[in-house]
């Protein structure tokens, strides 16, 4: 008798256990739940208690800290779309409460704060590069800063099947009057960083100037011949680009060209953001933001390149293409706006936190509210595990907006409901005003409609990305950074990025698993 009532009690427990999984799933409706999804042994493989925070070390950071940690699982999906913002459905804040945590003794600490992972769901993705044979790129440069620019290449550019061309200098230190325009580049120095680069899989060919006569904006336009004698049977694209274009997501670049029909002339590309440069130079594409020139437009400039090349005296290469353009065809540009110039300056949040799916962006090198920059190669590192969800928006709760691989923010006034997101925040410095123009802000025709800037550490609280590195195991680790004000501490929040895999445990995205030579 006492066998045969524990086994009906075991038996009861485990149909109890079954109706709350299901109950779990579902919600009073019958319609499945977003508030939580079963994470099948991932909190072991993240631990979400972790108390070893030796990784904060290379930070510098002053002790005491505020500090909370997430962890955040993605769960690829073919129904879901990405959005201008996604609101989450769970209960609570993003983070726990802060913890005072000081490491100038230990980087053991006892974490009593901790939350169960956060589960995303993402746009499905192809686990395959995406093929960009059609796509040929072209930089003028100089050999060093060619050198600097690999990592922010590594990030969109292997294995696509894309080309690169580079025009390479050591550098154009040289008297006007001077015959040769340049200091050329050694020889077997850009034979050594050309192997250097193909072995990191970019298709990559270095050469020397056309002409040792050639100035800035000469060697600029003279990829236009380079690019389309080199063209290959698949070439349907020529893109001209400066070495610190960066392209946030392939797939979405060729996406988006395949609008357009490449044995017709095309002059694709993107405006200044500030209407006095559009004003003062035209209605062409700015070379930071990519240019990219059909093969059948690519055909006549070739045929008129040794006219342009000498009937044009301007000093800007993307001008003096836009000029060889204009003499010589009845093609205007067509402009994309997802094209990013970034003739803007100073704190650029409100372009980063827009929402918007942004195709390339430049100037990222220099500049900043710190003047530090924006490190795009670190901050890209997310997409490894969620691909196109590199500044994708998530509102959660109330009152905070987490803008993926750049910030973290809450509006304590009036919360989120108080902001229209479909309007970019004018966080920027003003531009250069243009007498008589009705665009008074000097952004109107890139980036409108905006809305007022708010006072940071008023009407907005804001954590800025500061650093992004892969972790063993097969996760992106970011560290959000907000500076104490008043004599309060600075506060750091991370977040934990992992995928599900195919075998219902969390790990690797196949991009990261690639990265880490696995």
């Amino acid at each position: 008798m006492l066998l045969r009532a524990a086994i009906i009690t075991l038996v009861c427990l485990l149909s109890l256990t079954s109706v709350v999984f299901v109950a779990r799933l579902y919600r009073i409706d019958n319609t499945p739940s977003t508030e939580w999804v079963p994470t099948f042994g991932a909190q072991k493989h993240v631990g979400a208690c972790a108390n070893n925070l030796d990784w904060l070390q290379p930070l510098e950071l002053t002790y005491p800290i505020k500090f909370a940690r997430r962890d955040i699982i993605v769960h690829p999906a073919p129904e879901v779309e990405r959005l201008s913002v996604t609101k989450l459905d769970q209960d609570g804040p993003l983070f726990p409460d802060f913890q005072s945590v000081d490491l100038s003794d230990s980087f053991e600490v006892k974490l009593d704060q901790c939350k169960d992972p956060l589960n995303l769901h993402i746009p499905h993705r192809s686990t395959r590069p995406v093929d960009a044979a059609h796509i040929t790129f072209g930089i003028s440069t100089t050999l060093a800063r060619l050198d600097e620019s690999i990592p922010s290449l590594l990030r969109w550019l292997p294995n696509t099947k894309a080309k690169l061309f580079v025009i390479v200098i050591k550098d154009d230190d040289v008297p006007e009057d001077a015959e040769d325009r340049f200091h050329p580049a050694d020889s077997t120095d850009m034979s050594d960083l050309e192997e250097r680069m193909r072995k990191l899989g970019l298709d990559v060919t270095i050469v020397p100037p056309l002409s040792k006569h050639d100035w800035l904006s000469q060697r600029y336009f003279s990829l236009v011949r380079v690019m389309y004698e080199n063209r290959q049977p698949r070439t349907q694209w020529i893109s001209l680009i400066d070495d610190d274009t960066f392209f946030l997501s392939m797939p979405s670049l060729v996406e988006r060209l395949s609008e357009f029909d490449p044995s017709q002339q095309y002059y694709v590309g993107g405006l200044s953001e500030d209407w006095w440069s559009v004003v003062r130079y035209g209605l062409m594409g700015f070379g930071g933001a990519g240019i990219f020139v059909s093969i059948a437009l690519a055909e006549v400039l070739n045929a008129k390149y040794e006219d342009c090349q000498e009937r044009s005296h301007t000093s800007a290469g993307d001008i003096r293409l836009r000029e060889c353009i204009s003499w010589h065809t009845r093609i205007k540009l067509t402009n994309i706006l997802d094209l990013h110039q970034i003739d803007i300056h100073n704190d650029l949040s409100g372009i980063y936190e827009s929402g918007h799916r942004i195709l390339s962006l430049h100037h990222w090198k220099g500049g900043g509210p710190d003047g530090k920059g924006y490190p795009l190669h670190r901050m890209h590192l997310v997409a490894d595990i969620c691909g196109d969800c590199f500044l994708q928006r998530w509102q959660v709760g109330d009152d905070m907006l987490l803008v993926n691989g750049f910030s973290i923010a809450s509006y304590p006034h009036g919360g989120v409901k108080q902001l229209d997101l479909e309007k970019m925040e004018e966080t920027w410095d003003h531009p250069r005003v243009v007498d008589g123009s009705v665009n008074e802000n000097g952004v109107d025709h890139s980036l409108g409609p905006t809305r007022p800037k708010l006072k940071l550490g008023e009407g907005k609280i804001q954590y800025r990305l500061l650093d992004s590195t892969a972790v063993a195991g097969g996760a992106v680790r970011q560290v959000y950074f907000r500076a104490g004000v008043a004599g309060d501490h600075d506060s750091v929040l991370e977040l934990l990025w992992s995928s599900q895999n195919d075998t219902g445990t969390a790990g690797p995205s196949t991009a990261l698993k690639k990265r880490l030579g696995r």
